[in-house]
C-alpha cells in the first residue's frame, strides 16, 4: 500500500509541476489512463479532490495546493538522493576502505599508490594495514587483501601476485653460537622470533612442508619458543639481523638481506611456495565503481587475471 502511495505521489507532483495529463505520463513512461487512475486511487484515499480538471488544463485545489507544497521538497529529496546513489555506483568516487597485511604493502600497494590516487581523485582511500583476518561486513571495509589461504571460501578473491615463498633465517653469528637445525623439530632448541598477526592477534605458527614421502607436499606446524614477539616484520627482519634468533619470514621481506649473506636461508626444503595475494569482498553484486576501479588498476599494474569465489 505505501509503494502504490509513493508512486501516486510522485504522479501528483509530477501532474502539478507539468500542468499536464499528458506531459507528466510521457515523463513518468506511463500511460495517460494509468496516471489518471492513479490520481483517482490517491483522491478516494484521502478523501479529497486535488485536481480540478478540465479538457483544456488541469489545475490545483486548495488541498492539492497545501499537499504539494508539504510532499515537493520531500520527494525531491529522495529523488536527489537516489540519484546521487545511481551516480556513485557509477563513477569511481567516495571512501574507500581497504585492510592489507604490513607485508603486503610495499609488494603490492605502494609502489603504485601515487598513481592510483591521481588516476581517481575522487575516491578517498583508507588504507588499514593489519595482518588478522578480518570480518569486512562487521568491521565496515570494502575489501581486503590476504594470502589466498586466509580467506573464506565464500569471498569473491581475485589474484594479485603470483605464489609466494617463506624462509627460516638466522644470522651467521648466531648460527656460529647456536649451530644449524637439519629438520624443523629441531627449532625447539632455538630461539625463534614470533610474528604477531594484529596488537591483539595470534601469533603466527611456523608452516613447513614435508619434502618427500608418503606425506610429501602436506603442510604442519611447528610450535617453537622464543624470547621476543612483534607484529612488524620489518622489526623481526632486524632482530635476526642483529643475530638475537631465528625467523620465519616471506621471502620478499628477507630477500636482500639473503643476497648480501647478512642472513642465511635454512631448512629450504621444508618451505615450497604456496598461493599468493588476493584482492578479495563479499560478493560480485552491485560492486561499487570506487572498488571495481581499484581491483581493475592494480590487477592491470601486477598483470595477474581470474578469480574465485561468487
Amino acid at each position: 500500500m505505501r509503494d502504490h502511495t509513493s508512486h501516486a505521489l510522485h504522479a501528483f507532483c509530477a501532474i502539478a509541476t507539468l500542468g499536464s495529463f499528458s506531459r507528466a505520463a510521457e515523463e513518468l513512461d506511463v500511460s495517460v489512463s494509468a496516471l489518471s487512475q492513479a490520481m483517482r486511487q490517491l483522491e478516494t484515499r484521502l478523501g479529497v479532490r486535488l485536481l480540478q480538471r478540465t479538457t483544456r488544463r488541469v489545475g490545483l485545489t486548495e488541498a492539492g495546493h497545501a499537499l504539494l507544497a508539504r510532499i515537493g521538497p520531500a520527494l525531491g529529496e529522495i529523488d536527489s538522493a537516489i540519484e546521487q546513489i545511481r551516480d556513485s555506483q557509477a563513477r569511481p568516487a567516495g571512501m574507500l576502505h581497504i585492510t592489507v597485511p604490513r607485508v603486503a604493502v610495499p609488494m603490492l600497494i605502494a609502489p603504485h599508490l601515487a598513481d592510483f590516487l591521481r588516476r581517481y581523485p575522487e575516491i578517498r582511500l583508507d588504507l588499514r594495514i593489519d595482518g588478522s583476518v578480518t570480518d569486512l561486513i562487521a568491521d565496515g571495509f570494502d575489501a581486503g587483501i590476504r594470502l589466498s589461504g586466509r580467506i573464506h571460501k565464500d569471498m569473491v578473491a581475485l589474484p594479485l601476485s603470483g605464489p609466494q615463498r617463506s624462509r627460516l633465517v638466522a644470522s651467521p653469528t648466531y648460527l656460529k653460537s647456536h649451530g644449524t637445525p637439519k629438520h624443523p623439530r629441531d627449532l625447539k632448541q632455538h630461539n625463534c622470533l614470533h610474528y604477531r598477526f594484529s596488537l591483539k592477534g595470534p601469533l603466527y605458527r611456523w608452516e613447513f612442508a614435508y619434502p618427500s614421502g608418503s606425506q610429501r607436499g602436506r603442510w604442519f606446524e611447528v610450535d617453537v619458543g622464543g624470547n621476543f614477539e612483534c607484529n612488524d616484520t620489518r622489526v623481526i627482519a632486524q632482530a635476526a639481523l642483529d643475530g638475537i634468533g631465528m625467523a620465519h619470514l616471506m621471502q620478499d621481506t628477507v630477500q636482500e638481506h639473503l643476497a648480501s649473506g647478512a642472513l642465511v636461508a635454512l631448512l629450504d626444503n621444508w618451505l615450497p611456495a604456496y598461493d599468493g595475494f588476493y584482492l578479495y569482498y563479499p560478493s560480485r553484486f552491485q560492486v561499487p565503481a570506487k572498488l571495481r576501479a581499484f581491483a581493475d588498476f592494480f590487477r592491470d599494474r601486477l598483470g595477474y587475471g581470474g578469480q574465485r569465489g561468487s
